[in-house]
């Protein structure tokens, strides 16, 4: 398989795992024990995932970041759900 689907296969799969965590962790306060939770359970399933498809660790900042747009992605629709009703 080509890696460019690899890479592309495990950034898209950490942005949808972070979606629920991102509108989960919209309900805590902020530097909370569930907030640190729910910010970072995903980490070992992402390296799982970045391993599995044979990435070494130059690829993080990549995996990292679509992580992190999943989390912002998540907390914009719990947003967006609590004001429209």
């Amino acid at each position: 398989m080509n890696p460019l689907y690899k890479l592309l296969g495990v950034t898209v799969l950490a942005l949808l795992i972070n979606l629920p965590f991102g509108y989960l962790r919209q309900n805590c306060e902020k530097f909370t024990f569930a907030w640190y939770f729910y910010v970072h359970i995903s980490i070992p399933i992402i390296i799982y995932l970045r391993v599995k498809a044979g990435f070494s660790w130059h690829f993080i900042p990549i995996t990292l970041g679509s992580a992190f747009v999943g989390q912002f992605l998540g907390g914009t629709i719990n947003k967006r759900m609590k004001r429209s009703g």
